[in-house]
């Protein structure tokens, strides 16, 4: 067979493998699919398929190994949908590993092989903001980790990091204080020698050594807790929700969870104080499930971070709300309020998942005239802090309806740091200078608080 008939036929094969596909992506009344995407974290995992019409899809857990399967109905495979393989990281903590294939005519299945046991959730997204229909599917623990538990775990790992660095840096200077200095050899002398003789080792050396022995548990661990002031941190937005977006492309979710994940370290670097985040990375976390974290760790105060946009770039300057029960303190305010509200739309909310419908109302109905007193003290701290930095947008703190701001039991303040609309304002939460200026006025501004209105001890259950 000559060259150029060989070639022609690798062709003609290539095109076979390829027809299938090909037809599958164009064949009438099938979804395509647009996008693929999947947000790990230790909370849960979130796999997302969005296409141009609507899915319908069933799914069932099999054992041995443990995995999902999901049927996915007026689908085919297609390019976009072989995107999901490179998707998963091998640090994702509940997907192992995801397999792809046709299992019946315009019947697509997924399995995912899983690292532990799941409670999946899925439910599909009418198209809103820029998302066309989504099918989301949610990988959530079989039993969710106790948050209090958790961050006394994380305080006694940090003084045990601290006491070894002090005892590290004390062994040092003692060693070169006792250590008396080696005569030096003279310089005919070689500088490799024979080992000199030494006596035998005994038999208890020559053993292997015993392991360490396991951790002893917590002591005290419940009081602990109820000595410990608890911030609650809300970096805002996350995941399929990326809030704001400048006209450079920087996002809201990316610059607040910097920023408070910076705020974190700063704060925690008092030994009486314990940082929760609603979210520590690119997840998102529903408004209600925000107030619950906060409200789970019994926190003293809640600190929600943003970054907001508005229909002109003129806009700018930081602002500071808290909830109000009467209506918003400006037509601004009012807008903002309902911008923010509407996360759940476009991060996505699982309704049918959600025990009480409710919820937030039920919330903002128990919310009392001195908790709102309390955050207006709270907020006019961290605003007059902030005004050091930077520019203000209103000078007093303002009120309105933030529906993330319904913890009833706790000072709750909503920061807005900067207008991220505004190409200079964006250009500043951008440098890090600049964050960390923020980060010191939100913290400053806390401790005074705190300085003027030091907490009531709480009991802390834990689980």
């Amino acid at each position: 067979m000559s060259r150029r008939h060989a070639l022609r036929a690798m062709g003609s094969l290539a095109l076979l493998l390829q027809a299938p596909q090909l037809r599958a992506a164009s064949s009438p009344g099938s979804a395509n699919i647009v996008a693929v995407r999947v947000w790990p974290a230790a909370d849960y995992t979130r796999v997302t398929l969005e296409s141009d019409k609507p899915l319908a899809a069933k799914h069932f857990l099999a054992a041995n190994p443990d995995r999902l399967v999901i049927d996915i109905d007026g689908l085919e495979l297609s390019p976009g949908l072989r995107e999901l393989l490179g998707k998963v990281k091998a640090d994702d903590p509940y997907i192992a590993g995801v397999r792809v294939g046709q299992n019946q005519p315009r019947v697509v299945r997924i399995v995912l092989d899983l690292k532990q046991g799941v409670a999946p959730q899925l439910f599909s997204i009418a198209p809103v903001a820029a998302y066309k229909h989504r099918l989301v599917f949610d990988l959530y623990p079989l039993q969710e980790r106790d948050p209090l538990l958790a961050l006394i775990r994380e305080k006694e790992n940090a003084e045990k990091a601290a006491a070894q660095s002090v005892q590290d840096a004390l062994g040092e200077l003692i060693g070169r204080i006792d250590r008396p200095e080696l005569p030096r050899p003279p310089a005919s002398a070689p500088l490799v020698g024979p080992p000199a003789a030494s006596a035998p080792a005994s038999a208890a050396e020559l053993q292997t050594p015993a392991p360490a022995p396991a951790p002893a548990p917590i002591v005290g661990a419940q009081q602990k807790i109820d000595r410990l002031i608890v911030i609650a941190l809300d970096p805002g937005h996350g995941g399929e929700d990326p809030g704001a977006v400048g006209p450079s492309g920087l996002k809201e979710k990316d610059v607040v969870l910097a920023i408070g994940l910076q705020l974190r370290e700063r704060l925690n670097a008092n030994p009486n104080i314990r940082v929760m985040m609603t979210r520590d990375a690119d997840f998102f976390v529903p408004l209600h499930e925000r107030v619950r974290k906060a409200r789970r760790v019994n926190a003293d105060l809640f600190v929600s971070i943003h970054a907001d946009a508005f229909f002109t770039p003129q806009a700018k300057g930081a602002s500071v709300f808290v909830l109000s029960t009467n209506g918003a303190s400006s037509s601004a305010a009012r807008w903002m309020a309902d911008r923010e509200n509407a996360a759940d739309l476009v991060g996505g909310v699982n309704n049918l998942a959600v025990k009480d419908a409710t919820v937030l109302r039920t919330l903002l109905d128990m919310s009392t005239t001195a908790q709102i007193k309390d955050s207006l003290k709270l907020g006019s701290e961290v605003l007059g802090q902030i005004g050091r930095v930077g520019n203000l947008h209103k000078r007093q703190v303002e009120q309105a309806g933030f529906a993330v701001l319904k913890a009833p039991d706790m000072p709750s303040i909503l920061v807005e740091t900067a207008f991220i609309s505004n190409p200079d304002e964006e250009s500043r939460l951008r440098d890090p200078d600049y964050q960390a200026k923020l980060v010191q006025a939100l913290a400053t501004g806390i401790a005074r608080y705190f300085a003027k209105n030091p907490p009531l001890a709480r009991h802390r259950p834990l689980s």
